[in-house]
């Protein structure tokens, strides 16, 4: 569960989600976070559940997957260090002209906020890798479980952005980028070794 926490990374999508609803009252704002956190987690495991058969059908390696996931992952991680919007995600110039969106919830917010190709890289990689049903029903229930803390997050996002400040947002996203960049090292070095002994 930690790995697809730390690459959703609600907590530091709280910031994002506070300047997207400013200007919208308290009510708007719940039902904004319920529809985006549902499709987002619709979405999640979509991809989770079809993901083998994805890469069946293009002729990719779950273990090339893993390379080319870590390598996207390690660039998140870099702008989450930098306490920057991640590029993977959302720009600073999407989140200004979706303010005025009615539909600011599918995008930007679900997608790619949420889900954006490195969420989604994950959830193939781990449900690829997970071995056994148990593995696999754990991984489902990660994502739900995920979900369910990033609608929590942005049910509360005034409170807790309050509480917590800005300041402290930038110190928990960079913890999380931190932790995420060893991650994706960890992604890169066991693909790049199963390739490397495939070809033994």
């Amino acid at each position: 569960m930690s790995t697809l926490f730390a690459i959703v990374s609600p907590v530091s999508g709280v910031v994002t989600f506070v300047s997207l609803t400013s200007e919208k009252t308290l009510d708007e704002k719940n039902f904004i976070a319920t529809r985006s956190v549902t499709l987002a987690c619709i979405i999640a495991l979509f991809f989770a559940i079809t993901g083998q058969m994805l890469l069946n059908f293009f002729g990719v390696s779950i273990d090339a997957l893993r390379v080319a996931g870590g390598v996207l992952l390690f660039v998140v991680a870099f702008d989450m260090i930098l306490a920057k919007v991640s590029r993977e995600s959302i720009t600073e110039k999407e989140i200004d002209k979706s303010t005025s969106r009615s539909d600011m919830w599918i995008f930007p917010i679900a997608i790619p906020l949420l889900t954006g190709p490195g969420t989604i890289t994950t959830t193939i990689v781990l449900m690829g890798t997970a071995g056994t049903l148990l593995n696999q029903v754990m991984v489902l229930v990660s994502i739900l479980l995920t979900f369910s803390i990033a609608w929590l997050l942005f049910h509360f996002s005034r409170k807790i952005y309050k509480f917590i400040g800005y300041t402290g947002m930038l110190v928990i996203t960079r913890l999380m980028g931190l932790l995420l960049a060893s991650m994706a090292v960890n992604f890169i070095s066991i693909g790049v070794w199963n390739i490397y002994l495939s070809f033994q």
